[in-house]
């Protein structure tokens, strides 16, 4: 019998339109819920920009902006647990945020320091920049807790351009074949540097390639936070119970894929309106003045708050000294080799050789 593409739908869950109003009856989720969401949401948003201020005046190294993305990183990053962990590439900072990792230390990554990798407690797996290949580290992650009995669930996140990489398909196999406490969270960002989605698979979505690989696979508004929130819980839940899954979270990026790239060579402008029209923060605002527990105050306080912590977190990163050469060789392995040590004295605090 012959499958044919269409014989594979996936409806997407949606809570809120863009208008920030209901589609569907409202989820379980606290008010104090809300507000905490919006306030992550809004701490991103300012970050962001100014991550994107401190890289153009050469303060920070390349930056891939966020903006856009809030309510896919927060949404699913606020619903995991304390044990479980995520392994990220590089544009998931808002997440990185929720789960504990420190804001200073992303600047400090942002400026090439050893310091930026340490996660200071938050179950954070190191920035992988080689796209793809966090899902293979998060497969491995998934395995050793399953060994362990630990009930702890290993999230990665990749955009839609690297759903083409084969990491992305060993692992969704590995996962599927060892039913694993995996989550593999795709944000559909619509373009893969200058590659449209549209080019990037022929699949109908990207949630679809999960049942090839035996495991669940679910569409969300990536840019309803709710949505996001609501599923991420409920795929958490499964992936616990050993059934990993796949979640395509739809949304757009912003601005540019790095501060490297100019967006304006290949995205129309009235499709990038039609997204900004569709703005995560301006959906779930909408939605808390509605209810009457947000107002213009708040909000006028909350980014005051937010541009404060990002200022702080700044300058303790630009006022911790640089890194040394020889720091390296102590974080390579655990307990450092003789070979390590042996290397280590052969080389000059200028990085050369003694």
């Amino acid at each position: 019998m012959w499958i044919e593409p269409n014989e594979l739908p996936v409806n997407r869950v949606q809570y809120l339109d863009e208008n920030g109003k209901l589609t569907i009856g409202a989820p379980e989720v606290s008010d104090d819920e809300l507000i905490s969401m919006y306030k992550w949401m809004v701490q991103a948003r300012v970050f962001d920009q100014r991550a994107l201020k401190f890289q153009r005046q050469g303060r920070i190294g390349t930056y891939a902006p966020l903006s856009g993305q809030e309510a896919a990183q927060v949404g699913s990053a606020f619903a995991l647990e304390k044990q479980d962990w995520i392994y990220p590439s590089y544009r998931e900072g808002a997440a990185l945020f929720v789960h504990g990792f420190p804001m200073k230390n992303f600047f400090l990554y942002t400026m090439g320091h050893l310091k930026g990798t340490d996660a200071e407690g938050a179950n954070v797996f190191p920035v992988q920049i080689i796209i793809g290949a966090q899902c293979l580290h998060a497969v491995g992650g998934a395995w050793a807790g399953k060994y362990q009995g630990e009930n702890s669930v290993s999230v990665t996140y990749i955009g839609d351009g690297g759903t083409s990489e084969g990491d992305f398909h060993e692992a969704l196999n590995f996962a599927g074949v060892y039913k694993l406490p995996m989550v593999f969270f795709v944000q559909n960002n619509q373009w893969a540097i200058s590659v449209p989605r549209s080019k990037q698979t022929a699949s109908g979505t990207i949630a679809q390639k999960a049942v090839a690989y035996g495991i669940t696979g679910i569409q969300v508004d990536g840019n309803d936070v709710l949505a996001v929130y609501t599923t991420m819980k409920q795929a958490l839940e499964r992936a616990r119970s050993g059934q990993p899954v796949l979640v395509e979270a739809v949304t757009y990026r912003q601005g540019p894929h790095t501060t490297a790239d100019d967006p304006t060579k290949y995205r129309n402008k009235s499709d990038v309106e039609d997204w900004l029209a569709k703005d995560p923060l301006k959906r779930i605002k909408a939605f808390l003045l509605e209810k009457g527990i947000w107002n213009e105050e708040l909000e006028q306080r909350e980014f005051e708050l937010a541009e404060q912590k990002v200022t702080e977190a700044f300058e303790t990163a630009a006022n911790t000294p640089k890194s040394k050469v020889e720091d390296i060789f102590e974080i390579v392995y655990e307990k450092k080799t003789s070979q390590l040590t042996e290397q280590q004295q052969s080389v000059s605090s200028e990085g050369v050789l003694k």
